[in-house]
């Protein structure tokens, strides 16, 4: 017979809540936690006499890779571990410490036994990532058991290993128009998708549909049959039935196919184009907010006519289309047609409304900040990854030809946590200790597959810090979220963020005597990047005593460190992006990301049973949060603009409306986000609309 009994955490957890959706008792999810400890984790936990012993036993059952143990003495081990036990940390939601051993913690291979807890982890990770390094070990651990920070989720569920899966969290690829390139993405999108990666894949350049094919006219199936195409890899390449794979396709407003590409999203489309599993993401350049804004015709174009005419690729003109547009206009040899701009945005947000779909970027907001030189095209499936990107082109090998590599994008992550960081005051040991895991992944992260993601990787080293948080340290601190107070808490906050990783990048710089490729191009050789950035110190009463313990850099260290960096460069060619924080906002006890809450109560079902995760801080302050859907959306936008001033990559934002609200008052949102140079818009979340997101890319 089937034991159905329901584990007692399970039902303290879910007393939390009564019948009716209401708050009844908050003190039962520790209680909930403390007995999945008792009653799950401690029978199942398999111990060993010593460290020593335990190490032995994971080395020589492949469980753990003996290479990074080995740069260590055992002593230096034993420290590290030490260190994590001696935090006496304990889970204090219910969902943390479930979501951990469920999803994170080693296991048999039976699955029957529980072979690390939280501390074991995270020991590894710092040993791992100091690379030998005994005092980067120990810092490591220290911010990591604090919870200041935390590395991305394949980052903590991989290191250290012997049979894992990748440190990266995602991938962006540029196709090129040729069967050879489609069929390379394609390859490369089933191979990223298997080691748990989400892939975005820009397809600019691919022919519209009725373009020609060696000359002969109206046979080219256009964007979406590759987006079809797509659709099926994500599909079959399903990360062995564990999820399905995860991928977005990015499109300018300015390709022919736009208005196909859209409706594949409907809710009436037909199972002939419709996309069950591939994500969209348009690409709207300030072109077409000004010809909305001015009621005109706007042409759409046909790549392949563009590229016969100028030899140039249409990812390479959609990123710069206001110096193409009229051009391409008035020369007849370019296939064109007009459509309404107006029509075209109210399609996007109508598609936004019924299907979550598509994620917005709007480009020249992008590059008017983007500190390289190349431009960026596209982004990835959480909006916040802003890299260039250069196109391959793959050759015929019976032709004896050479590939053309250029560059794609690995996204490697972690992410701070805005409270713990302010209150311990260990905000610039935290931005160090992340930039040390990033480099390490980096560094270790060797994708000779895929060639334009291993070339990038190499000579860009990018990164990303982001945040998660904020909400609930608000709420804690009596700010409401959108006040001036909460703006100008974020305002002096990620200046100091921004400020110590241009430090840490430049100090490695002059350390490995490397800098990232094209530096010498870029806003931060010629100091343009520093322009206007200096102290921001607060001004209430109330955001002054939460900054009064913590040094803020002066005008004079940003000058200085606007001299070095001129002077050495930087390691990386990117350093700051803010994801979404999925999996981890649970182990860090933490609100999500930048932006409000969903719930007070947030729900997740998993397998047959609810688990409800109390938001931070609610005892004490549930009266200062609002959600989502009760805030007032321009004043998230605005709070969002200006962390990202001082973003270098982006901030992935998420809108809440409620069903009272019309396509007309997305339109609004768009077009106010765009006006305050926001970067990308990831979701506009009604209540009512159930979203399969990408556990991948959440971090």
């Amino acid at each position: 017979m089937i034991n159905t009994q329901i584990p007692k955490w399970v039902i303290l957890n879910n007393e939390i809540i009564d019948s009716d959706g209401n708050i009844v008792n908050l003190d039962k999810d520790l209680e909930a936690a403390e007995a999945f400890l008792e009653g799950e984790v401690k029978p199942k936990l398999l111990r060993f006499k010593t460290l020593e012993e335990k190490l032995k036993y994971l080395i020589d059952n492949e469980y753990y890779e003996e290479e990074f143990l080995n740069k260590y003495s055992i002593d230096q081990i034993k420290e590290v571990y030490n260190i994590a036990y001696n935090h006496n940390f304990k889970f204090p939601t219910y969902m943390g410490i479930s979501k951990f051993f469920n999803d994170y913690a080693l296991k048999t291979r039976d699955q029957k036994n529980y072979l690390e807890t939280y501390e074991d982890r995270l020991s590894v990770v710092a040993l791992y990532h100091a690379n030998g390094d005994f005092e980067m070990a120990k810092r490591l651990i220290k911010s990591l058991i604090n919870q200041d920070f935390t590395p991305a989720t394949p980052i903590i569920l991989n290191t250290g290993k012997k049979h894992r899966g990748e440190f990266v969290s995602c991938f962006l690829l540029e196709a090129g128009d040729s069967l050879n390139d489609i069929s390379r993405i394609s390859e490369f999108s089933m191979q990223l998708s298997k080691i748990g990666g989400g892939v975005a894949i820009n397809l600019n350049s691919l022919r519209a549909k009725g373009e020609s094919i060696k000359g002969i006219p109206n046979v080219s199936k256009g964007v979406v049959g590759v987006a079809k195409l797509l659709d099926n890899n994500f599909r079959y390449a399903d990360q062995m039935g564990q999820r399905t794979g995860a991928g977005v396709a990015y499109l300018s407003v300015f390709h022919a196919d736009i208005i196909d590409f859209l409706q594949t999203k409907k809710l009436n489309a037909d199972d002939d184009i419709r996309l069950a599993t591939l994500s969209l993401g348009v690409v709207i350049p300030n072109k077409m907010i000004e010809l909305a804004k001015e009621n005109k015709d706007m042409y759409v174009f046909y790549p392949h006519t563009i590229y016969q005419e100028y030899g140039v690729d249409f990812n390479d003109v959609a990123a710069d289309i206001d110096s193409w547009y009229d051009k391409l206009v008035e020369n007849p040899n370019v296939r064109k047609r007009a459509i309404n701009p107006r029509q075209l945005l109210q399609m996007i947000t109508q598609v936004q409304g019924e299907s979550g779909y598509p994620y917005v970027m709007f480009i020249d907001n992008v590059n008017k900040e983007n500190p390289l030189a190349m431009p960026v095209k596209f982004s990835n499936l959480c909006t916040e990854i802003l890299q260039p990107t250069i196109t391959s082109h793959y050759a015929d090998y019976d032709k004896r030809e050479d590939d053309q590599i250029g560059l794609d994008v690995s996204c490697n992550l972690s992410s701070g946590h805005i409270g713990n960081m302010i209150e311990n005051n260990t905000i610039k040991e935290t931005v160090f200790a992340a930039m040390d895991v990033m480099n390490s992944v980096s560094k270790n992260t060797e994708l000779k597959h895929v060639p334009g993601v291993y070339k990038a990787n190499n000579l860009m080293r990018s990164v990303g810090f982001g945040m998660m948080g904020l909400h609930g340290f608000l709420a804690k601190n009596m700010i409401l979220y959108g006040s001036e107070e909460s703006i100008e808490l974020v305002d002096v906050f990620f200046n100091i963020v921004n400020y110590y990783s241009l430090v840490h990048s430049n100090q490695k710089a002059i350390e490995t005597k490397e800098i990232f490729y094209t530096f010498e191009t870029s806003k931060y050789a010629d100091g343009t990047y520093f322009d206007n950035r200096g102290a921001i110190y607060p001004k209430s009463e109330e955001v002054a005593k939460i900054f009064e313990n913590i040094y803020i850099p002066t005008d004079e260290d940003w000058n200085k460190l606007k001299e070095s960096v001129m002077k050495h460069g930087l390691y990386n060619s990117h350093r700051l992006a803010v994801a979404p924080n999925g999996s981890t906002s649970y182990l860090m006890s933490a609100t999500a990301s930048l932006t409000p809450i969903k719930q007070l109560v947030e729900e997740r079902t998993f397998g047959r049973s609810h688990t409800f995760f109390p938001m931070p801080h609610l005892k004490e302050a549930e009266f200062m949060y609002e959600t989502s859907y009760d805030i007032d959306n321009y004043k998230v936008i605005d709070l969002i603009a200006t962390v990202q001033k001082h973003i270098d990559q982006g901030v992935s934002m998420e809108l809440g409306i409620t069903s009272l609200e019309t396509t007309r008052d997305i339109q609004r949102y768009y077009l106010y986000a765009h006006h305050k140079g926001i970067k990308t818009v990831y979701y506009i979340r009604t209540r009512k609309l159930s979203i399969e997101e990408c556990e991948s890319c959440v971090v």
